[in-house]
């Protein structure tokens, strides 16, 4: 236990950033629930606070991951409100997502977190650079001043039909200047804090920048409303945590399951889909975060998949959304110093003090001050220098990062890796084409020698280019094809080496000699 609490220098005021991006995120994500109509039980704004407490709180302290934070995902808000309507009751969703935590922990006992190993990194520095361009877009109408969609929507499309550029051009016809303005200090004052010479002052090392944007963005909102009333920001450009004025009233905030529902197949059904498509984000993330490490820690795979099983059911039993890890946040963690999960768990404690004691106060903080702090994040996730780097490294690594990229700049995140993986493979296709023999041609007297070397591994993938090779090959030559260095070799391919005997060789008049492949016969 030693081991976290020697970075609580780091870790504290990580926590704080993290606390500041992960209450919008949680507010909006629980907003966007709240538009299912027509059920039992509409899920209210508090969903997405309660399960990024039990993110922080628990999944923090279960999970093996240094810096990675969970809590609810954007991406999984279609099928939330999908599962909904389907159900006819919250209620019955929170089975859902109970019995989804529950697939999720057999998942980890399965061992099926290896998955996560199967992305390609080109794919996951794209992702990462295209989740850092649709923050920073995304950001562009909060901090202009124009809140009308959920702060924590990350999708291209939205759900009322407009898309990120017909928001951002909706909301540069009309800003609010107030909120431009703490947009615009809030910013000066991030770029300010990550000088080097700021770093060598002992308060700015133990006070993060998020903190003072804050601030400063609640006292320039003070100013305007003293002194510049048009310019004053109202309650739509601020935060809105739930006010409870009761215990009663407080505890009207949690929704409980009703397992009479479990009679329901498509609970099962729902239960799977929630496990699948968190899992799948929480395995991108935990990937993608390990290479935002500094120190390049690996996160054990299976033992988040149980981690989060367990926060997903301890969320759904009070009346949470499910929870995945999140880059966003995550990746907030990790550009404010995180060390340790300590980060994780004390952001968690922040959002549920701060709504049991202060909410009045956060109340007061600026969306454009938070939409700052994201924008922030999103350019260090897609800097020009890792465009550069890629495109050095080469086309087979620049393609399938671009592609994710646009992917995920331009439908969402899934989707974005999906498009990613797909071009990834075809590189790969392309180099076991080209790379599973080679030749070698010498002149021997009035005869052209040919050997063909088969790789160590040859499989279907490879029987295309061995046929095209056999097609083209001169007549009236020598030819070897020696099976040496082969471990194993596809059946496919063993039937067309033969045919080419049988048949090929003898029509182009080759003299063919067949070496180390057994399956070959030689008469």
């Amino acid at each position: 236990m030693k081991q976290y609490f020697k970075h609580l220098g780091a870790d504290l005021p990580a926590s704080l950033v993290v606390f500041l991006v992960a209450l919008p995120l949680c507010l909006g994500i629980g907003l966007a629930s709240t538009t299912v109509e027509g059920v039992d039980g509409m899920p209210n704004i508090f969903s997405g606070l309660i399960a990024g407490i039990v993110g922080g709180i628990i999944v923090g302290a279960l999970s093996g991951s240094r810096i990675g934070v969970s809590g609810p995902a954007a991406g999984l808000i279609t099928i939330v409100t999908a599962a909904i309507v389907t159900l006819g009751s919250f209620q019955a969703f929170l089975v859902a997502v109970v019995i989804g935590g529950i697939f999720q922990i057999i998942a980890g006992y399965a061992k099926l977190g290896i998955l996560g190993n199967y992305f390609p990194s080109s794919v996951i520095k794209g992702m990462l650079a295209g989740i850092g361009i649709t923050l920073i877009q995304k950001q562009i109408p909060h901090a202009l001043g124009c809140d009308k969609d959920f702060f924590g929507d990350l999708s291209f499309w939205q759900m009322d039909g407009e898309n990120t550029y017909t928001e951002i051009g909706k909301a540069a016809m009309g800003p609010e200047m107030g909120a431009v303005i703490i947009t615009l200090v809030s910013l000066a004052i991030l770029i300010l804090f990550n000088r080097p010479f700021m770093k060598k002052i002992a308060l700015f090392k133990i006070l993060p920048g998020a903190l003072f944007v804050v601030l400063i963005g609640v006292f320039l909102n003070l100013i305007f409303q003293n002194s510049f009333p048009s310019l004053t920001l109202g309650s739509t450009h601020l935060v809105e945590l739930p006010i409870a004025h009761s215990i009663q009233e407080f505890t009207s905030f949690f929704t409980f399951p009703d397992f009479s529902y479990l009679t329901d197949f498509n609970v099962y059904i729902i239960g799977g889909t929630i496990a699948l498509v968190g899992s799948l984000e929480t395995l991108l993330s935990v990937e993608a975060t390990d290479n935002l490490d500094p120190n390049k820690h690996h996160t054990p795979t299976n033992r988040e998949l149980k981690a989060q099983g367990v926060g997903n059911i301890v969320s759904g039993m009070i009346g949470g959304l499910p929870i995945t890890q999140v880059i966003v946040r995550s990746s907030a963690n990790a550009n404010a110093g995180g060390r340790s999960k300590v980060s994780a768990i004390v952001h968690g404690f922040l959002l549920l003090l701060c709504l049991i004691f202060i909410p009045r106060l956060i109340n007061h903080i600026p969306l454009s001050a938070l939409a700052a702090i994201l924008i922030m994040v999103g350019y260090k996730l897609t800097r020009i220098g890792l465009f550069k780097k890629m495109y050095r490294d080469g086309w087979e690594q620049f393609i399938p990062f671009v592609a994710t990229v646009l992917g995920v700049v331009l439908s969402n995140l899934l989707m974005g890796i999906g498009i990613g993986i797909v071009f990834a493979i075809f590189f790969i296709l392309r180099r076991n084409f080209r790379h599973n023999y080679s030749i070698t041609t010498e002149e021997k007297g009035e005869k052209t020698l040919i050997k063909m070397t088969l790789a160590e591994e040859v499989t279907f993938l490879n029987k295309a280019s061995i046929v095209q090779y056999f097609y083209d090959a001169p007549e009236n030559v020598t030819m070897i094809i020696d099976g040496t260095d082969c471990k194993s070799i596809n059946h496919d391919v063993l039937e067309s080496i033969q045919d080419f005997k049988d048949f090929g060789a003898p029509e182009k008049n080759i003299e063919l000699t067949v070496i180390d492949i057994p399956s070959i016969k030689l008469n």
